[in-house]
């Protein structure tokens, strides 16, 4: 989408000017000539889409599909943290750890996990 800007940018100049020719031979008032510019600019940019085969959909398309993961993966390891499986599953947690965290209910008093993660998040940002 980015690289589509510039072309983006010059075809606009380019069917605006088309537009106010096209409107003065035809007497158009700046309403009707604002209308003919953003139905043919959608329609301009619409095709360079198509022929680049990068709709603005396909950028959203991942967060449709992670946020309501995100959620769902959230909620199951709040549901176990909390007990709301059952003590078998607490009892689990509370010696099924590893390295320094031993005790999964209790939190990471050292912020190893919690830095790390946020800093792998901001990698995959970046990158």
């Amino acid at each position: 989408l980015e690289n589509l800007q510039p072309e983006i940018k010059e075809l606009a100049k380019r069917l605006r000017y088309e537009v106010s020719v096209r409107g003065k031979q035809l007497g158009w008032s700046e309403k009707v000539a604002r209308f003919h510019f953003a139905k043919n600019m959608r329609r301009l940019v619409a095709e360079l889409y198509v022929r680049d085969n990068c709709h603005p959909f396909k950028a959203t398309l991942l967060l449709w599909v992670q946020i309501p993961m995100w959620v769902c993966v959230s909620l199951a390891l709040r549901n176990c943290s909390v007990g709301a499986l059952g003590s078998a599953v607490q009892e689990q947690f509370s010696s099924g750890g590893a390295l320094w965290f031993t005790d999964l209910t209790a939190p990471d008093s050292t912020w190893i996990l919690p830095v790390s993660l946020g800093l792998v998040n901001l990698l995959v940002v970046e990158v």
